[in-house]
């Protein structure tokens, strides 16, 4: 009886956990097309912790298969990106970024701690610290081929470089680093909506 009693506590002390938890979760519906996104704070900006899946002409599914957008998000390029943040979104600048590498422990660990802790290859997943999920995604390279998916996290920028590029932040399955890298605007990627 004594055992019964117990089970049944710890059961209740989960179930009020469990609600807990659930309860502090935060949610955004996107009124363009009522897709839900977890949201998370970290430092003092508010991410999408899910890569955006709103369906733009042009956008595509990882690899082309229409069942990576459910988990991955869309991919578009860079001219789509600037644009496809709901309202009082917006694209991240270098700055935006920065404040979430150093909010995330610094440009050596920080790309460690926005991974998520499954999806990766080669036992390149991170810890989830924040609850950013950075999944790999992988990109759209200019002539349509897809790579990168299980390896790379690439997710755009709103900065150009004077050279005609733009800016993303770049999460590899085999370092622990984040690090803006750049490359060309019509190659698709990733979009983290910030605020």
């Amino acid at each position: 009886m004594f055992f019964g009693g117990r089970s049944t506590a710890l059961f209740l002390v989960s179930v009020v956990f469990a609600f807990f938890f659930a309860a502090c979760s935060e949610s955004f519906t996107d009124p363009r097309d009522g897709q839900s996104y977890d949201i998370v704070q970290i430092g003092s900006q508010t991410w999408m912790a899910e890569n955006l899946n709103f369906e733009a002409e042009g956008s595509a599914c990882p690899e082309g298969e229409n069942s990576n957008c459910s988990r991955y998000g869309r991919l578009y390029t860079w001219d789509m990106a600037r644009t496809v943040c709901p309202e009082g979104w917006h694209l991240p600048d270098s700055a935006d970024f920065e404040k979430l590498i150093a909010s995330a422990g610094g440009a050596d660990v920080a790309g460690y701690a926005l991974k998520s802790t499954s999806g990766w290859f080669k036992k390149g997943n991170g810890s989830d610290d924040y609850g950013f999920n950075a999944l790999p995604a992988g990109y759209r390279q200019g002539n349509g081929r897809f790579d990168g998916i299980g390896g790379y996290a690439h997710i755009w920028s709103a900065v150009e470089t004077p050279d005609g590029l733009a800016y993303y932040m770049l999460l590899d399955f085999s370092i622990k680093a984040a690090k803006l890298s750049a490359f060309g605007k019509d190659e698709a990627r990733s979009v983290r909506c910030v605020k």
